[in-house]
């Protein structure tokens, strides 16, 4: 067991938002929501873009105005998660790196009253900056926050000594030092986030998103996945 979260940062995928040939998964927003309204804490979301587009892999976009195009993708899925969460009576405020009329500019003043508040904030828009990942807009928005914990909801379980998807023995790493992280260069998260966040203290999860109650688990105070601190 490890110390109770009374605030947590979720980095969300915008994979994990995807259908099978559809940019959004009503199964998926819906089970994620739930997931995350059901857990009695003080809950901020970083959402990324990649169920609309990917800037570092797009073979025929400028990588920076790929990049623009994600930050804009992500403001979309923050939308859409603000709509399942107020159909099920939950506030929540949006904002963003990126300027739109329908979200709010980024301010860690604003947002940690709101989340005292028991607001859900999602922080969309990476950093405003491209060439850098949502990794690292999840991180900073962390430290921003004064969150207890940020937490990576991953398609895998954690770390592991290997890629498990080609290597049958690869084992799950339960713990790891931020500089073992970095030393390692394990690929499940950004360098320069574990970076952010070694410099400030700010433990981190990767975990699985759909292992079953593992949000719930996490704000138990135990770990589910991969502690890096």
């Amino acid at each position: 067991m490890v110390d109770k979260p009374a605030r947590i940062l979720l980095k969300l995928s915008g994979e994990a938002l995807k259908g099978e040939d559809t940019p959004f998964s009503p199964v998926s927003l819906q089970r994620i929501c739930e997931s995350i309204a059901s857990v009695p804490i003080q809950w901020a979301i970083v959402v990324g873009g990649g169920n609309l587009i990917r800037g570092a892999r797009s073979p025929w976009l400028d990588r920076v105005e790929a990049d623009t195009m994600g930050m804009l993708a992500t403001v979309l899925n923050a939308l859409a998660l603000q709509s399942y969460w107020v159909s099920l009576g939950k506030d929540v405020l949006i904002q963003s790196a990126v300027d739109t009329q329908l979200t709010n500019p980024i301010s860690p003043r604003e947002a940690r009253a709101a989340l005292a508040e028991g607001t859900i904030v999602i922080f969309a828009g990476g950093t405003g900056s491209p060439l850098v990942t949502t990794d690292t807009a999840a991180a900073i928005r962390a430290v921003s926050i004064e969150s207890d914990l940020l937490i990576k909801g991953s398609n895998v379980a954690g770390v592991y000594d290997g890629d498990p998807s080609h290597d049958p023995a690869a084992q799950l790493i339960q713990e790891l030092t931020y500089d073992e992280f970095l030393t390692q260069r394990y690929g499940v998260m950004d360098q320069m986030a574990v970076e952010i966040c070694r410099e400030h203290g700010m433990p981190i999860e990767v975990f699985h998103l759909e292992q079953p109650d593992a949000l719930a688990s996490i704000a138990a105070g135990k770990k589910v996945g991969t502690r890096i601190h």
